[in-house]
């Protein structure tokens, strides 16, 4: 670990930076939140996974970025030549072996057996989304493969309904909940249409510099000094591990951080590390 003075070290970095991919990002449909004044019944409702988003345009597997995902060719054997759209998963808490993975070049590496492509969306069927969801099921079902797998849509009858299933998607491990409005048609961009509900916030923001530990934290890191793209500047110190206290990710490395709302200055309330973040999202599209 680089040694950690009594002040706090701040590097000043220029102007944040988002980093795109190598090719046109796909135009996805992104969410906005849900706080809790939506009519539930209009929507079906699926578990958010914390997964690698991604594209299949018919031929290759894409990220969110517009980087080509190297699987291998039985992973996607048998897939329809219709664009999917959905989550690259292996399980709860398997962020990270999965981002991995989907930025390897290695196609016969042996954890694409327990990867699954988790599918949401038909993003080039025009039909609104309830209608989409009964044609994903038909095209999945004709597929056969095992790797792709079609991410439960469900009616939730009341908020309290909703409230309780998203209860036991937390307890067991998960992020939260989708909601899709059964009438709306796949528009790229943020939509109203497409909800996400979690029992907590998150974002990103990049490592600009480092506070030392204090107490049992003598010598090793004690927070990250953080600053958002917008320029808001805070400490991480809650949710770092012993080996990243020990080792801190960079300056310069984006990091994404859970937090519940903003303070009265706007920043982020209970703020706490979750995981570096190897490549950003793109902007939103334009419609």
């Amino acid at each position: 670990m680089r040694v950690l003075s009594g002040m706090l070290l701040v590097l000043c970095l220029g102007g944040p930076v988002f980093e795109a991919g190598s090719a046109t990002p796909p135009r996805l449909m992104l969410a906005t939140s849900y706080h809790g004044h939506a009519e539930v019944q209009a929507y079906l409702v699926s578990e958010k996974l914390d997964g690698v988003r991604g594209r299949w345009d018919g031929q290759a597997l894409w990220t969110r970025g517009g980087e080509r995902i190297h699987a291998p060719a039985w992973f996607t054997r048998g897939w329809p030549t219709t664009p999917l759209d959905g989550e690259l998963w292996i399980g709860h808490g398997h962020f990270d072996e999965a981002s991995a993975l989907v930025r390897t070049d290695d196609p016969d590496d042996p954890r694409w057996q327990a990867l699954h492509f988790m599918v949401f969306d038909l993003p080039s069927d025009g039909a609104a989304f309830a209608s989409r969801v009964s044609h994903l099921r038909v095209l999945i079902g004709a597929a056969g493969n095992p790797q792709l797998r079609m991410i439960e849509q469900r009616r939730v009858t009341s908020a309290a309904a909703l409230d309780a299933w998203l209860q036991q998607v937390v307890d067991a491990g998960g992020e939260g909940l989708m909601l899709h409005r059964r009438d709306a048609h796949y528009v790229a961009g943020r939509s109203d249409a497409l909800l996400k509900y979690k029992p907590f916030n998150d974002a990103e923001a990049r490592v600009v510099g480092y506070a030392p530990g204090q107490g049992k934290y003598a010598g090793l890191l004690g927070a990250l000094l953080v600053e958002t793209a917008d320029g808001r500047r805070f400490r991480l110190g809650s949710g770092l591990s012993d080996a990243e206290r020990t080792t801190p990710p960079p300056v310069g490395t984006w990091v994404t951080y859970r937090y519940n709302g903003l303070t009265s200055k706007g920043l982020p309330r209970f703020a706490r590390f979750l995981r570096v973040r190897d490549v950003l999202p793109p902007p939103d599209p334009v419609r």
